[in-house]
């Protein structure tokens, strides 16, 4: 094939332009609609030939001194470069969400399967296999900027839906209630939840005396509290936890019919957790765990991936359950309210600046495209506006939606003007409504020409405070069929994570309050908790509901080897055929594998075999993988390096958690009349240890052990 004699020589920026962008690549899905526009805010400063200026655009000759009047002398005032430096460096921040401060943002798309046109007029919704772009947020609720990942915490899953009707906001928990009836009580419950105002501690936790007293004072939040304390409140990792906008939504078809509708996304790892003291010690020696888990999944092309499915209600049906279908503090249970799965949502490119985009990054629940609505919700009704006013503070200016990340892919016409930090260049004359010198545009759509117009829905009734109706008052029905629906391990886990928080409280009074409420839901649960927080043992007993919901359990989740974390604990002298073999099986089966040792460098087999070693004793704990592959091995420090390994024995076991023994690692674990070494699986005279251990690791967690 003949060159053409006018294309040019690659230079030495040309290649390092493109290792830079194979770098930012690497493993990321790029090219949809919202990538290509933001590609026109991107800009890379460094590289070859690249000269420093300032901001101004003037060439900079010294950035490392400040100006003086000699050597010794002060500084001078005519320093212009150091000034805008140092007092654009004294702005770089801004206000932090008063609440989900702490958070992290991933692209990807959504997928439809089935078409929801009966019942939306949504145009996302209607064509399956038709893909949206979307920005995603996980956050905590509780904690500031730089606090933990793994704390006991509501978490926010808000997804931005870039669609071509405009951006689409959809907010969700971890959980499918709230923790309030009604938004009179947000600040309240925040002021609670948050550190002791006048010591500002502790950070990140609601195990202290505010919050359990507003819990046993307001006790709608029963129920909420009780997914709290449970295995949810501790996700494993963001890509295996649930995630429910909690509001009740009205879908409005092309006819203007109206159905109820809850939203819920399902990770197709299935739902899983830490424990609490798994959760507690990474708080600590890995404060950004769940970060780095969904970078890693990204960058390596396991894509985080969720189902979202929907739960529907005729107009006429809402008066036909036992709960108020507005009432928050409720779920649907999904016996009753079938949840039918719609479309996917895959996550799979990551930020390219996490200030820009994810800190700047704005979800409105009034964020919304024709053919979702509001319904009287009362929380819903309440949240729409103060997620707007709490950015409006942030941003200090009302063009935060200009921002790339927030900015829609669709024109946008309008006749809103100014304020701080104004961008686009409005060029008309007329800028109000109606006009005759525009001809009247921009003009407003119908709702056949997609124009958003809200439900017609018929109100009655005096203004009044009341509750919407009696059932608001029923704290205690879902909360104990939340208890029935759980298996023994995950009953004892949250009686274990009640007593954990509240044994932090100080005041007995309060104690003695959360005891004397909990007993509504069980007997035997609040009497448990009373013996362990020393205060007496309630009267009354729970509520008599029978009721379970198979569906609430995480007993019943999906379980995988897939993306699942094996530490590798191995010296020199391994056998090379049989570990080598080991590791691609595992890597087959998209297991994450990271090579453990006393050093970094590699380690050698018998047979001359060499692995690179990717983390040491020193620098990772056992509690930040799933599993653990023993192999041993020789060392420099043998003694030290056989009381690591059995050490991350030790607390692997304690945690319920798979182990696989090579031939040559037999003698860091044994078996004895104490433990019956249940998800222990052996080596030595096992022809198919590989695919033992797989279906170890994808169990994950031994709950029979001893």
């Amino acid at each position: 094939m003949s060159k053409d004699k006018n294309s040019k020589k690659p230079t030495d920026e040309d290649r390092n332009k493109k290792s830079m962008d194979d770098d930012r690549n690497k493993g990321q899905v790029h090219g949809d609609r919202k990538d290509e526009q933001l590609e026109y805010y991107r800009r890379r400063n460094t590289g070859p030939g690249k000269k420093m200026t300032d901001d101004n655009g003037v060439k900079v000759s010294n950035d490392r001194w400040t100006l003086r009047a000699g050597k010794r002398g002060p500084a001078l005032f005519q320093d212009f470069h150091f000034y805008k430096k140092q007092s654009h460096f004294d702005r770089e921040r801004i206000p932090e969400k008063v609440v989900h401060a702490r958070g992290f943002g991933v692209y990807g798309d959504f997928e439809l399967y089935k078409s929801m046109r009966n019942y939306t007029v949504a145009k996302f919704l209607h064509e399956p296999g038709k893909k949206t772009p979307l920005f995603c947020r996980f956050s905590n609720f509780i904690g500031n900027k730089g606090s933990k990942d793994t704390a006991v915490d509501i978490r926010g899953f808000a997804v931005k839906f870039y669609t071509e009707e405009g951006n689409y906001d959809m907010l969700s928990l971890q959980f499918p209630v709230f923790i309030l009836a009604d938004g009179m009580k947000f600040m309240d419950v925040t002021h609670a939840a948050k550190p002791e105002p006048k010591t500002h501690v502790p950070q990140a936790t609601t195990a202290h005396d505010s919050f359990w007293d507003y819990v046993a004072n307001n006790q709608e939040s029963a129920h909420m509290v009780m997914w709290l304390m449970s295995m949810r409140g501790r996700p494993r990792s963001w890509r295996m936890m649930a995630g429910w906008p909690i509001n009740t939504f009205r879908f409005i078809n092309e006819h203007g019919q109206s159905t109820f509708v809850r939203f819920k996304w399902v990770p197709k790892l299935g739902v899983h957790s830490l424990l609490l003291d798994e959760a507690n010690i990474i708080g600590g020696v890995d404060p950004d765990f769940h970060r780095r888990d969904i970078i890693e999944a990204v960058l390596k092309g396991a894509y985080p991936e969720y189902e979202l499915g929907v739960q529907l209600i005729e107009e006429g049906d809402q008066y036909n359950y036992d709960f108020d279908i507005l009432d928050d503090t409720k779920l649907w249970p999904e016996e009753v309210v079938p949840v039918e799965t719609i479309g996917k949502l895959t996550l799979n490119r990551l930020v390219d600046n996490f200030f820009a985009e994810e800190e700047q990054s704005v979800f409105d629940p009034a964020n919304l495209v024709p053919g979702i609505d509001f319904t009287n919700d009362p929380v819903l009704q309440s949240r729409a506006f103060p997620y707007r006013d709490t950015e409006l503070h942030r941003h200090h200016s009302a063009n935060f939606e200009n921002l790339p990340v927030n900015k829609p892919i669709v024109e946008k016409n309008y006749n809103l003007r100014r304020s701080y930090l104004r961008h686009r260049i409005d060029v008309d004359s007329v800028h109000y409504h109606n006009n005759s010198l525009a001809g009247n545009t921009p003009e407003e759509a119908s709702f056949e020409e997609g124009g958003f117009v809200s439900y017609p829905d018929e109100v009655e009734g005096h203004i009044t405070r009341e509750r919407p109706s009696e059932s608001f008052y029923d704290y205690f029905s879902q909360s104990r069929l939340f208890w029935n629906s759980l298996s023994t391990v995950e009953k004892q886990d949250l009686v274990d994570t009640f007593i954990y928080h509240l044994q932090y409280v100080k005041s007995k009074s309060v104690r003695q309050q959360n005891v004397d409420m909990w007993v509504n839901v069980d007997k035997e649960m609040a009497c448990t908790i009373a013996d362990n927080i020393g205060v007496d043992r309630p009267k009354g007993s729970h509520v008599p509901v029978s009721k379970s919901s198979p569906a609430i359990s995480q007993a019943n989740t999906p379980h995988y080897a897939f993306t699942q974390k094996v530490a590798v604990l191995i010296g020199d002298g391994f056998n090379g055929r049989e570990v080598t073999s080991v590791l691609d099986l595992l890597q087959q089966n998209g297991v994450f594998i990271d090579i453990v040792s006393e050093k970094l460098g590699t380690v050698t087999g018998s047979d001359g075999a060499t692995l690179e070693v990717d983390e040491t004793f020193t620098t990772k704990y056992p509690v930040l993988y799933d599993s653990f592959y023993i192999v041993g091995g020789h060392s420099h420090n043998q003694e030290k390096f056989n009381q690591d390994i059995l050490e991350w024995v030790s607390k692997g076991y304690k945690h319920y958690k798979p182990i696989g023994v090579a031939s040559t690692g037999q003698n860091y674990i044994r078996s004895s009349d104490k433990n019956n070494l249940a998800g222990v699986v052996f080596a030595g005279n096992n022809p198919d240890f590989g695919n033992n251990f797989v279906a170890a690791i994808a169990q994950q967690r031994f709950w029979n052990r001893t």
